[in-house]
């Protein structure tokens, strides 16, 4: 069985940085695409960064661009999403998946909130 547990999000002021984890059992990372996603408040979930297989990173939203890193430690089966310069419309609750995203995965996410 497949859990994805999302952690380290927090309320932080606007340009101020956060380190999310995602710790995945019952499947490998190195093996699988995985993702970030979040949902913000009123509007649906959507894709924010995806990493390929053996960590190759293919994909960031455009509004994320040069201020969010995703990577994958998978020694610890983990991915993480650094996040920079954190703006108020980051502000949202994180999850992690694989891309595309398997309904049955879902986890309780980690919120972000970022004030001006």
């Amino acid at each position: 069985q497949v859990h994805l547990v999302e952690s380290g999000g927090g309320a932080v002021r606007a340009g101020g940085s956060l380190r999310l984890s995602c710790a995945a059992s019952g499947l490998t990372v190195r093996t699988s695409a995985m993702a970030w996603f979040r949902q913000a408040p009123g509007k649906e979930r959507a894709l924010v960064a995806r990493i390929g297989l053996s960590g190759f990173v293919s994909y960031y939203v455009d509004s994320v661009k040069g201020r969010f890193t995703i990577s994958s430690d998978n020694l610890k089966n983990t991915i993480y999403l650094q996040m920079n310069a954190l703006k108020p419309e980051d502000t949202a609750v994180y999850y992690c998946n694989k891309d595309p995203p398997s309904i049955n995965y879902w986890g309780q996410g980690t919120q972000v909130t970022v004030s001006s």
